[in-house]
Order: C-alpha cells, then structure tokens, then sequence
C-alpha cells in the first residue's frame, strides 16, 4: 500500500501538488477549479508537444528503403505512431470539453446521478465524468452487453 509520501512524490512527478482542501471549503472551490485548470493545461500541453515529436520523427525518418522487410518495419512504426496520436487527438478533445466544464462551473459531479466525483478521484483521472459508483456500473453493463 502506498504511503502518503509516495503519493506525494508519485503526484509531483506528474507536474502537481495533490490538493489539499481547505476546513469548511466549498467542493469545487475557485482554487479547486484553478487546480484542475492548472493539470488539464499541463496535460494539454504534453499532448501537443508529443504529437509536434511524432510528426518531426516521421519527417526526419521517411525514407523509401529498397528492402521490403525495411519498408514494411517502417510503415508498421508509423502507423503504430499514428494510432496512439489519434487516440491522444480525441483525449485532447476531452480535455478541452472538461475546461469548458470549469469554466461554466459544472465540473466535478457525475453525469449519471449527480453526486460529487471527488478530488482524489478527479485527480487520478482529471477528465472522469462519472462517480466511480455509476463508472462501475456501466463497465459492468458494458462486459454484459459485449458478451
């Protein structure tokens, strides 16, 4: 079991301090909200530097390599590259949905039933929309259904 200290060092490796809230603080105080602004923009940025690398490294090793077996290795690497941008592409829509939630201060609570998410919670997984309750539920759904 992680130790808080852990947790600690583990949360500053990602770019941020785990939040602490204040006695009789509001959930999804103004300081809260500028915490999370704070990590989805960090995260944002990543994203975009990650996908400026990609296309910089399939500029500088397009190549039109005479072996087959060295034109297929370098196709199945750039479509592997390609694949997990796209995948980052549409996480970088979420993250900009999830500002746009900051910012209309509807962030923080389930979509499903309404309850607060909570900051731990949001901290491990900043897009997360559903209380881990309603989140289980529909994974459970989802496993029955793709059965």
């Amino acid at each position: 079991m992680p130790t808080n200290e852990n947790q600690q060092k583990s949360s500053s490796l990602r770019g941020f301090e785990p939040y602490v809230t204040s006695k009789g603080e509001e959930y999804m105080s103004e300081n809260m909200r500028k915490h999370f602004t704070f990590i989805l923009n960090n995260w944002k940025q990543a994203l975009m530097q990650e996908v400026d690398r990609t296309v910089d490294h399939m500029k500088d090793e397009a190549a039109n390599f005479p072996d087959p077996a060295d034109r297929a290795s370098q196709e199945e690497e750039f479509s592997l590259e390609l694949r997990a941008r796209d995948r980052e592409r549409k996480l970088i829509k979420k993250i900009d949905k999830t500002l746009q939630l900051i910012e209309d201060e509807e962030y923080g609570w389930c979509e499903s039933c309404g309850v607060e998410i909570g900051v731990k919670r949001l901290e491990a997984r900043p897009t997360a929309d559903l209380c881990i309750d309603c989140k289980t539920l529909a994974e459970i759904k989802e496993k029955q259904v793709g059965k």
